[in-house]
C-alpha cells in the first residue's frame, strides 16, 4: 500500500503502480503496441501465447555447367576491343618491350612511360587501350603524345605502343612525349637536332 501511495504521489497511474513482480503477463499487456517491433507479435505476447521459432528452408543449390556460365556472360564492345589491342600489341611485341628495338622511356614528376614504335600507320596503343580513351579524348594530351611525331613529319610512318604507370594523366602524356622523342632519336641519330631545337 505504501509504495502505491509513494507512486501516486509522484503522478504515476495506478495501473503500472498495481503490477507485481509475479505478474509478468499482465506487464506485457500494458505496453503499447507502438514499442514492439510487429503488431502481431505485440497481440501474441498480450495474450500469452508463445512465438514459434522462424525455420530455415534449406533451398536446392542449382549449379550451372562451365559451358552455360561461359555462354552466358557477354562481354561488353569495351571488353572485346581492349582484348583485341592486346592480341595486336603480342603480336607485334612477341619478345615483350626490353626486346624491341626502338624504344625509348620517358619519366615526368612520378610516372614512368616505356614506348615502342613499331612500323606501321600511326595507331597509338596505352596500356592495350587507344589514346582517345586511355587520356579521355584530352586534345591537349592527344597532340602532345604525337607531337615528336608530327614534328618531324612521322605521324603515319610508325605505330606507338605505350606501357606507362605512376602520376596523374597529365604527368604520363608528358612521359609519353619524351619516350617517343627518345625512340625516334634511336631510330635516327639525325633525328636528335631537329627535336633538340623543338625543346625535346
Amino acid at each position: 500500500m505504501a509504495a502505491m501511495a509513494a507512486s501516486q504521489a509522484l503522478g504515476l497511474s495506478t495501473h503500472f503502480a498495481s503490477l507485481s513482480v509475479q505478474e509478468p503477463r499482465k506487464k506485457l499487456a500494458s505496453i503499447s503496441s507502438s514499442t514492439c517491433g510487429s503488431v502481431l507479435r505485440c497481440n501474441a505476447l498480450k495474450a500469452g501465447v508463445p512465438m514459434p521459432r522462424r525455420s530455415v528452408v534449406a533451398l536446392p543449390v542449382v549449379r550451372a555447367s562451365t559451358s552455360e556460365a561461359a555462354a552466358a556472360v557477354v562481354e561488353s564492345p569495351e571488353m572485346e576491343e581492349r582484348r583485341a589491342l592486346e592480341a595486336w600489341v603480342k603480336q607485334q611485341l612477341p619478345g615483350g618491350f626490353a626486346a624491341a628495338r626502338l624504344n625509348g622511356t620517358g619519366r615526368r614528376k612520378t610516372a614512368v612511360a616505356r614506348v615502342v614504335l613499331v612500323e606501321g600507320s600511326g595507331k597509338i596503343v596505352i596500356n592495350n587501350r587507344t589514346a582517345q580513351d586511355y587520356l579521355q579524348g584530352n586534345p591537349l594530351w592527344l597532340q602532345s603524345v604525337k607531337y615528336p611525331l608530327a614534328s618531324l613529319g612521322y605521324e603515319t610512318k610508325y605505330d606507338i605502343i605505350v606501357r606507362v604507370e605512376g602520376g596523374g594523366l597529365s604527368a604520363q602524356a608528358q612521359a609519353i612525349l619524351l619516350g617517343v622523342a627518345r625512340a625516334l632519336i634511336v631510330a635516327n641519330q639525325a633525328n636528335r637536332d631537329p627535336l633538340k631545337k623543338q625543346g625535346l
